[in-house]
């Protein structure tokens, strides 16, 4: 039976060839392999445009007609990912899921993510169809090899997954549901060190809707997402194993849109995780899954596909997609409860900002004072003396050092520092010397100052910072430059822009909660404003002004209201049409407040990673971001960097900038949180 999504409908790609026939399928093949190479355009919009019965009875076709096997042909024909990809459509769903667990336990080393995506994502019955075809294909126990495989807490879940014996009931009990919730509370944020056990034995067999229930009741109980505290009492394949198998229970489509983004974002493709994801998903939800993708990545799967990779891969990737959704401009009804939902966890989740780096205990100035003095005295300066002091004491323990030093030498210990180093080292070491509300100030000042304007560092700057803040870096601007931040940005920008940011420098967003009817007002204030075809024209209107006002001077809870009331009243995404409709530096100001509005540490981790990423680093950014954050949300910047990018900002910084003060910044937990 094909499958169907909640109202009955078919959500594949690949639907079932009309007016088939086996024979003249196979007939075709043949001929596009017969003689001096093949026709793989032919072979590619054949099997691309039947479904997998229909693939199957074409092999049987094959083998009556020709007594040759169609898969072993292919092959021979066939080379690289194209052979890989059209082999892989040939095998039913079952077998073809054996033969990726097969390849992904077999030589040196074992591809945990291939069991990972395979075992948490599939249903019941795929679950005994796999275990079966893997027992007929290789006359192995699909359970044995596991067991043999893997190891520890990973090993069990994955053995209880394989048993394919999660509960099906949608009848939920309430009672059950708090429980469950309280019991994995217990088992890890409220234990010392871990249950593992009771993760498991609730992720591993409770039914679906029961889970979400679980998933929304653990909210409330502890403030912060069941993920937050998987990442945090859990580690390595364990704890990508949890993290997948809550992603698949919340929504399935979701899940394997993060697959395919990351399998085809930064450098390289990840074909093996691009091909199976196609394959299996092209009759059971690619729909919903593109359309997720369009919500999430503001881009459709279509295109991404089109630009990432080559050849008659590419065009049977692309007829595995079946279309592009970039030319609809909205979201589908699925995406648009999707992306609902997302702004729902931001609103409803309280989450812990941590930094990571905390006052030293037994803080000594004097000490500190005399080392600092040590490593710069005499030929040559012991750069790991002043760095392994200055980054392991919080800024207030260094404003106390700067008087210390002082008052002991009667020198200026940030003239020292900077005769004594230089280049990217000596920016790190003087800003984290500054307090927050200076280094900001001189930021603001150093990207107004001299030709041209650096803009995106008065946006990220502006649009980031809360009331106090901001109200500091006012006063240590006048202080250092005597002249108001204010005046400076009235000089230094223009039109709509420079009514943004003078709007953000007065630190006069609302600090209250959300009001439900204004919150609506203020969503059809906002949508009728993104209808305009060029808001930042510099024709000022009374609308334009309430949109500004709004997204400027709004509480952050407020705006998460506004923004969900703008989906539900357009079945659009915020950031995304502020994108569309709006250009230049005042889309930039606006998205950056959507963004910070939404999930500041992921705001931060993006930006992180573009300054890193490719050829070059941008020093700039990355000191900005690494000083400012260190004491207030680092720690979940960290966090989410490897979530969104699957490798570690430690990692990263480390390769990158070599031996400077970044990787010797601490990135893990303070221990005093």
């Amino acid at each position: 039976m094909a499958p169907t999504g909640k109202a009955g409908r078919y959500r594949g790609s690949v639907k079932e060839f009309p007016n088939f026939n086996a024979s003249q399928d196979a007939e075709a093949l043949y001929n596009a392999m017969k003689g001096f190479g093949s026709d793989k355009e032919a072979i590619l919009d054949l099997i691309t445009s039947r479904n997998n019965k229909q693939r199957i009875e074409i092999s049987q076709a094959y083998k009556s007609l020709y007594g040759k096997d169609l898969i072993a042909d292919l092959k021979r024909e066939l080379t690289g990912k194209f052979e890989r990809l059209i082999v892989g459509l040939m095998r039913p769903l079952a077998y073809f899921d054996a033969k990726e667990i097969k390849d992904a336990l077999q030589g040196i080393g074992t591809d945990e993510k291939c069991l990972i995506e395979i075992l948490a994502s599939r249903t019941n019955q795929q679950i005994h169809n796999l275990v079966e075809a893997y027992r007929d294909a290789y006359e192995r126990e699909l359970e044995a090899d596991v067991l043999g495989d893997t190891s520890g807490h990973f090993k069990k879940m994955l053995v209880v997954l394989l048993q394919g014996t999660r509960e099906e009931d949608d009848v939920v009990s309430e009672d059950l549901v708090e429980q469950d919730a309280k019991d994995l509370l217990e088992a890890g944020d409220l234990k010392w060190g871990t249950d593992e056990a009771q993760f498991i034995y609730i992720l591993g067999n409770r039914s679906k809707q029961h889970l979400r229930l679980v998933f929304d009741e653990y909210l409330k109980i502890s403030g912060k997402p069941i993920e937050d505290s998987i990442r945090g009492e859990l580690s390595g394949d364990i704890e990508k194993l949890m993290l997948a198998v809550v992603k698949c229970i919340r929504s399935t489509p979701e899940y394997f849109a993060e697959r395919l983004y990351k399998a085809m974002k930064g450098l390289g493709t990840k074909d093996n995780t691009l091909i199976r994801v196609m394959v299996s998903r092209s009759e059971i939800d690619m729909l919903d899954i593109r359309e997720v993708f369009r919500t999430k990545y503001e881009k459709s799967l279509h295109s991404m596909i089109k630009d990432d990779t080559s050849g008659e891969y590419k065009k049977a990737l692309l007829k595995l997609c079946g279309g592009d959704d970039d030319a609809a401009g909205e979201f589908f009804p699925e995406a648009a409860q999707v992306a609902y939902r997302m702004w729902e966890l931001s609103a409803v989740a309280k989450v812990e900002l941590r930094g990571t780096v905390c006052p030293a205990a037994d803080f000594n100035a004097d000490g500190d004072v005399k080392v600092l003095r040590k490593a710069m005295k005499g030929l040559g300066t012991d750069e790991g003396a002043i760095i392994d002091v200055v980054t392991r004491r919080s800024n207030a323990q260094r404003q106390e050092i700067l008087r210390a030093y002082k008052s002991h030498f009667g020198r200026d210990l940030m003239a020292d520092l900077k005769s004594e180093l230089s280049g990217s080292l000596a920016k790190l070491i003087l800003g984290l010397m500054m307090t927050p509300a200076q280094f900001d100030a001189k930021q603001l000042k150093k990207a107004m100052e001299g030709a041209g304007t650096d803009e995106n560092i008065l946006i990220e700057i502006l649009a980031t910072r809360n009331n106090r803040e901001i109200q500091a870096i006012n006063e240590a601007y006048r202080a250092a430059y005597h002249k108001s931040l204010e005046d400076a940005l009235s000089s230094d920008t223009s039109g709509h822009f420079k009514r943004i940011l003078v709007s953000l420098a007065l630190g006069n967003r609302d600090e209250g909660g959300e009001d439900l009817t204004r919150a609506h007002e203020d969503a059809k204030v906002v949508a009728e404003s993104l209808k305009l075809s060029d808001v930042s024209s510099g024709d000022s209107t009374s609308l334009e002004t309430h949109f500004l006002s709004i997204l400027c001077t709004r509480s952050y809870p407020h705006l998460r209201r506004v923004f969900q009331e703008f989906i539900k009243m357009t079945n659009h995404d915020v950031a995304h049409t502020i994108r569309k409709h709006m250009s230049g530096d005042v889309r930039d100001a606006f998205v950056a407040i959507v963004r910070s509005v939404k999930d500041k540490p992921a705001f931060f981790a993006d930006k992180l990673y573009d300054s890193m990423k490719g050829i070059g680093t941008d020093e700039r950014t990355l000191t900005r971001i690494m000083v400012s954050r260190s004491e207030i949300d680092l720690l979940n910047i960290r966090r989410v960097f490897k979530e969104m990018h699957e490798k570690s900002l430690h990692h990263m910084i480390e390769v990158r900038s070599g031996q400077e003060l970044p990787c010797h910044i601490p990135t893990g937990r303070c221990p005093y949180h």
